[in-house]
């Protein structure tokens, strides 16, 4: 490759790698990337309550039915058979189903937690409260009284 030509392409991908280096400088891309990590242990956390603490006792219930190994044989060898897995499906269903109801569950306790901890209004909050109150449509405001008229 000539000289001139490696020169010229180098000059080509600058732009490109200048743009990179401002995008990943922007801040957004470490905020992407935290929010994964973040997710990822997240997910760790709620496969793991679920999977240790809320399908034991459901198995118990339900006994123990696994669908996973269910499957469909649609051709192959007796050594290796093509089956369709519909069990794994019918698992992963139904521990969708049970991670969504623990994470509701969970959801609502703390969202009840939140609900009683309100923050007490400020003197401006509260005053502002009430000019918004004696503004609504339909309110009469006692404090304006009406002159009387003359004829």
């Amino acid at each position: 490759m000539s000289d001139s030509l490696l020169r010229q392409r180098l000059h080509v991908h600058r732009p490109l790698a200048r743009d990179f280096g401002a995008f990943l400088r922007r801040g957004n891309v470490a905020d992407l990337a935290i929010g994964v990590v973040i997710g990822a242990a997240f997910g760790k956390i709620v496969s793991s309550f679920v999977g240790d603490i809320i399908t034991p006792p459901l198995g118990l219930l339900i006994d123990e039915v696994n669908f996973s190994a269910l499957r469909l044989r649609i051709g192959g060898t007796a050594v290796a058979p093509v089956t369709i897995n519909y069990g794994m499906f019918l698992q992963t269903l139904l521990d969708f189903a049970i991670i969504g109801v623990a994470l509701f569950g969970l959801s609502r306790l703390i969202n009840r937690f939140r609900r009683g901890r309100t923050a007490a209004l400020t003197k401006d909050q509260e005053l502002l409260a009430e000019i918004r109150d004696l503004l609504r449509p339909g309110r009469t405001n006692p404090a304006v009284t009406s002159a009387p008229t003359t004829d």
